[in-house]
């Protein structure tokens, strides 16, 4: 009578088996560990590793004491990250991206008509572009409005705002990329950007930009940079 059952494997020694699953153990705890890294970096807008970004970390520590009074509700960067390239349009249409800035500081603000706060802020935003704009600083203020194009422009001209270049994204697709990295939570939002796109300090909600405070606080920030320093 034949034996139709498959002959078992060879029995393999026992530290043989051990060696072996404490190798897959390490594997995959190696393998866990690396994935956290990763999607956590992804997950909080974090992005190891980007050492041109160290330097705006930096600034960051260094113009901490200058975050109080009328601008004590930013948040200083501290760990490197590099904002993404946002896409939006000048005044004429014609596409622009936050990398064109490069160079320069810039205060990034996303803002909408909508935005009760937001309007009660841009008066202040025009004072500093007004105060500081320059070759080494600009406010760039996207408004996000996604219906009527005219009504952003209008509420600037009504309220004489004439210092703020306009910029526009009709899609709000900037606020989902900032979104994205765990940098825009609600409207308004301003992240301040040094020269080479990476984040200094970050602020949700409103602010009064043309204060003496922000005024100081901007202007520690462009004269290291303008230094090269």
């Amino acid at each position: 009578m034949t034996n139709d059952k498959p002959e078992p494997s060879p029995a393999r020694p026992a530290g043989s088996r051990r060696a072996l699953l404490a190798a897959g153990a390490l594997l995959v705890v190696a393998v866990a560990g690396s994935s956290a890294v990763l999607f956590g970096g992804v997950l909080k807008g974090r992005p190891a590793g980007d050492q041109a970004c160290q330097a705006a970390v930096a600034t960051a520590a260094r113009i901490a004491p200058l975050i109080k009074g009328e601008v004590a509700a930013l948040t200083a960067a501290t760990t490197p990250l590099r904002l993404p390239d946002l896409a939006f349009e000048d005044g004429t249409g014609a596409a622009k991206k936050l990398s064109d800035f490069r160079g320069k500081t810039v205060l990034l603000n996303l803002w909408a008509t909508w935005c009760v706060p937001c309007r009660k802020e841009m008066p202040a935003l025009d004072g500093l572009q007004a105060k500081l704009g320059s070759d080494d600083f600009q406010v760039v203020a996207v408004n996000i409005d996604t219906r009527d194009a005219e009504k952003p422009k209008a509420f600037l001209n009504d309220a004489k705002l004439t210092r703020l270049a306009y910029f526009s994204d009709q899609k709000a697709k900037v606020f989902q990329d900032l979104k994205a990295v765990g940098r825009a939570l609600g409207m308004p939002t301003s992240v301040l950007v040094d020269s080479n796109g990476c984040e200094i300090a970050t602020i949700a909600g409103p602010a009064e930009w043309d204060s003496a405070d922000a005024v100081k606080l901007i202007q520690a920030v462009t004269a290291k940079a303008a230094a090269g320093l």
